[in-house]
């Protein structure tokens, strides 16, 4: 039972961050709905299809859809409060994540997965719902830019499950694994601790993509000194 309401909980969380994309986006409702089921069950219908899952358990029960329609709504209606709260949906949503990324690698195991793919499998569990959200929203994804770590925190949760339920202890293995996950998702928050990136002075800011990008269009479209000459001299 409270695992069940701990998997809903999670849900909506990620659900509601996916809302909040698709508000500031401006997209329509039916857009800010499906930002919110990708984020909410996104990472369990992946893990479910890796697994061999048919149909997949978020799609096979009315439950966790249903959590993220409702999500969605609530945060639609209440989205300015939902983003003046940004930094509890934050801490909520590293509690959700340390939670996917563990019940995700228990799920692997009960399926039959060696304890390596539960380890990939728990983190797949926990971030690839944000990187459908990302990309739908046309935005970098968040795990992979140079934002505090997520989906580290998200694999050492998943590795330090697998080690306990190894050990033979599954639910201190999803209780301890939620934890460590959490806590360093909370403490990469607070403290901006990020993943090591390559050569700075090799990086490519946003505004330079998009000057290049302005300077390509630029080419397809005619030259107004050219069109007008060439109407003055017809």
């Amino acid at each position: 039972m409270i695992q069940h309401i701990l998997e809903y909980a999670a849900i909506a969380v990620l659900a509601a961050s996916g809302a909040v994309a698709g508000v500031r986006r401006g997209f329509d409702l039916f857009g800010i709905a499906v930002l919110a089921v990708l984020t909410g069950i996104g990472g369990n219908l992946l893990r479910d299809i890796l697994l061999g899952v048919f149909p997949p358990a978020s799609l096979q029960h009315w439950a966790p859809i249903t959590v993220c329609f409702v999500a969605a709504l609530m945060t639609t209606v209440f989205a300015r409060l939902v983003i003046r709260l940004s930094q509890l949906v934050l801490v909520l949503d590293a509690i959700g994540m340390g939670f996917f990324a563990t019940t995700g690698a228990a799920i692997s195991v009960d399926h039959g997965a060696s304890y390596f793919a539960a380890a990939l499998l728990g983190m797949v569990s926990a971030i690839a719902g944000t990187i459908m959200r990302d990309i739908v929203a046309r935005e970098v994804p968040m795990v992979m830019g140079p934002d505090d770590m997520y989906a580290a925190p998200a694999m050492l949760g998943a590795i330090v499950y697998v080690v306990i339920d190894s050990i033979g202890s599954q639910s201190w293995g999803v209780a301890v694994g939620s934890m460590v996950a959490t806590l360093l998702r909370l403490a990469a928050i607070t403290f901006h601790w990020r993943l090591p990136t390559g050569p700075r002075d090799l990086h490519v800011t946003p505004s330079a993509r998009g000057d290049r990008q302005c300077a390509a269009v630029s080419q397809l479209r005619p030259n107004p000194t050219l069109t007008s000459s060439g109407t003055s001299s017809g």
